[in-house]
């Protein structure tokens, strides 16, 4: 990764991370939990969202070790689930909100790169936007991706624990510290034969060939 990729990420990643839990406030909100915003968490101001591990140090571990992918994230924005009007069904609408506002932002940067590239292809300043949006897309992807990982207590875990009976969903959507463990153990060796930086990346080019990028 050069230099001007990680001057643009930086930034990039944060406010990506940070629309990504404004908008589980929003439909939490939408969907009569309150939580978020009468918290002040609805807002674009960074010391609101920060969190010491997936804002900061993950990102950092990601870029020290030179890995391909780098992504984190900011603090979840606080939800009551007994404010919800229809348990795990709006649950996973909250939690799905998030990695999809991740894949809208993405799909908007592909859109503007193109047109700015076909319109403005070789001017320097264009070169610069155009390097910002290529970069947005792949946060934004990462971001999406690694979020609709079903392992608690990512967002993929309460879509995935939408199909499980209510006993079940509740036992699985409990073992946080421990799925924190699994994703760093993942994140980190190879565990029978999968690796989860591989997959993600595999998604990743799907994603982004879907996109043109």
């Amino acid at each position: 990764m050069n230099v001007l990729t990680l001057i643009f990420a930086l930034p990039i990643l944060l406010y990506s991370a940070i629309l990504h839990e404004i908008a589980h406030g929003l439909v939490a909100d939408r969907l009569g939990d309150p939580t978020a915003r009468l918290s002040g968490r609805l807002t674009l101001n960074p010391i609101k969202h920060i969190d010491p591990f997936m804002t900061i140090l993950l990102p950092l571990l990601l870029i020290v070790t030179g890995s391909p992918i780098i992504f984190g994230g900011a603090k979840p924005v606080p939800i009551d689930p007994f404010n919800l009007k229809d348990g795990k069904k709006d649950i996973a609408l909250v939690a799905l909100a998030g990695p999809l506002t991740n894949i809208l932002l993405a799909t908007v940067c592909a859109l503007l790169y193109h047109g700015l590239n076909i319109v403005f292809a070789g001017n320097g300043i264009t070169s610069l936007i155009l390097i910002f949006l290529q970069v947005a897309v792949m946060i934004n992807l990462y971001l999406a991706i690694f979020n609709l990982l079903p392992i608690p207590p990512l967002d993929g875990s309460k879509v995935f624990a939408l199909v499980l009976p209510d006993e079940l969903a509740t036992a699985y959507l409990s073992i946080g510290t421990i799925g924190i463990i699994i994703l760093f153990l993942l994140l980190s060796f190879p565990i029978a034969g999968f690796s989860l930086p591989d997959f993600m990346q595999n998604m990743f080019l799907i994603l982004s060939h879907f996109l043109g990028m």
